[in-house]
């Protein structure tokens, strides 16, 4: 196991925290127009989103290509999942257990 990459988790999350709390926060956030309060809303989400793309569909090949095997498809269920409820945790539960059951039946690497 390797901490090299805890500070940079850490800046992340120094850098995305300030937009997503922001909101609950700031009084008179409602009174902002609309598209500010919905790129508050959205900006924490968004950079997550693109960070678990890059590391669930790219190999870490030079030059990295895309991943074929269970991870795009695990994407692919949690979006559904998260597009139907509106919850990001049963999207992200749906996708692990996806994943866990592939790899004990020895389907996917």
């Amino acid at each position: 196991m390797t901490v090299a990459l805890v500070p940079l988790a850490f800046l992340m999350w120094a850098m995305t925290y300030p937009s997503r709390a922001l909101p609950m926060l700031a009084p008179g956030i409602e009174r902002l127009p609309a598209w500010a309060v919905t790129y508050l809303r959205l900006a924490g989400p968004a950079a997550l989103a693109a960070l678990a793309a890059v590391n669930c569909l790219l190999t870490t090949d030079k030059p990295p290509h895309l991943l074929v095997g269970v991870e795009p498809v695990a994407v692919g269920i949690c979006v559904l999942v998260v597009a139907r409820t509106r919850l990001l945790l049963p999207g992200v539960a749906a996708a692990v257990i996806v994943v866990a059951v592939v790899r004990a039946l020895g389907i996917g690497a």
